[in-house]
């Protein structure tokens, strides 16, 4: 098992999503506790740790720490023309 540390903007990009949207993310973020590589991931140009899963019209930003088993999971966001403009 990874331990997966969802930081507070994350969080509150969750609780405000619709509820299906919600029930995914809730969902792939269980499943990012047995194995982060699972799922449309992509890594991010540039940030050797920094990788981005797709959910839906959502995106997961997170970095991965394999030497200590952990997924920061550093935002999410709904896709738009922006969304990789903040990253």
């Amino acid at each position: 098992m990874w331990e997966v540390r969802v930081r507070k903007p994350a969080r509150k990009s969750v609780l405000r999503a619709p509820r299906p949207e919600r029930d995914r993310l809730l969902r792939a973020l269980e499943e990012m506790e047995r194995e982060p590589f699972t799922g449309d991931i992509q890594p991010l140009k540039n940030q050797p740790t920094a990788w981005r899963r797709r959910v839906g019209d959502w995106r997961i930003f997170f970095d991965v720490y394999p030497e200590q088993r952990l997924v920061d999971i550093v935002d999410i966001h709904r896709r738009t023309t922006t969304t990789y403009r903040q990253r």
